[in-house]
């Protein structure tokens, strides 16, 4: 065989490896990327503090949870945890895992446990969506569904960005805000969130009547927002 003939050979084998490198290469697809927003403001005190991130916890790992998430085309999402309250100030607490079952469920509910919380304020709901939106911007892959989940026990006060034009914004970019009434003694909060800071096709408030209900509202929450997927192919 002459040396070109070989060369042209070993190319055409070569383009196979080399297409399925470049497959290798691109951010694998999720059928759900979710940010998990999380009040951490000045009127959360430490108690109701710790059951919010135990819920979070428990939800996560619940078999429902996980249920919804295995019957994803891809059965698998991303999430992570922002926790907000101060102008400008909002942090993320536990960046972007990806879960695909009891295990990785496992230790995406461990990190949000151990997180140090953050340093907040007021409720600045905008400067909180703003910030979860960067956040799906950045993440380390695609999804159709991407969907801010906002959970708080008050009105939004001090956002450097107003609300309004944060949850337009999202919406916009594809992202849906889904809201978490706390209620307690702040009855009608949830009707104020449906007005103030849901946004996207399909958006929804649920409410939770203490912070010991949060866990039960955010699992429901949670199996309602994994499972709310649309018809037909998703990214590839």
């Amino acid at each position: 065989m002459s040396r070109s003939a070989f060369g042209r050979r070993a190319a055409i084998g070569l383009a196979p490896a080399l297409a399925g490198g470049a497959a290798l290469a691109q951010p694998a697809a999720l059928d759900l990327l979710l940010v998990l927003a999380v009040d951490a403001s000045g009127s959360i005190d430490a108690d109701e503090f710790r059951l919010q991130r135990e819920g979070c916890a428990e939800a996560l790992t619940h078999p429902s949870v996980l249920s919804a998430i295995a019957a994803g085309q891809r059965g698998a999402i991303g999430a992570a945890l922002v926790e907000w309250g101060a102008p400008g100030g909002a942090a993320t607490v536990v960046d972007w895992q990806r879960v695909s079952g009891a295990e990785s469920a496992r230790r995406l509910a461990q990190s949000v446990v151990d997180a140090p919380r953050s340093p907040q304020s007021w409720n600045a709901i905008g400067d909180a969506l703003d910030h979860a939106a960067a956040l799906i911007a950045r993440a380390p892959w695609d999804a159709r569904e991407r969907v801010i989940d906002l959970s708080g026990d008050a009105p939004d006060m001090r956002s450097l960005r107003p609300v309004e034009a944060a949850r337009r914004a999202a919406a916009a970019r594809g992202i849906v805000v889904n809201a978490l009434a706390i209620e307690g003694s702040r009855l009608g909060l949830a009707g104020i969130y449906e007005d103030t800071v849901i946004a996207g096709d399909g958006a929804f408030v649920m409410a939770a009547e203490s912070r010991a209900d949060f866990a039960r509202a955010m699992r429901a929450k949670l199996v309602r927002e994994i499972a709310a997927r649309p018809t037909g192919p998703g990214p590839v």
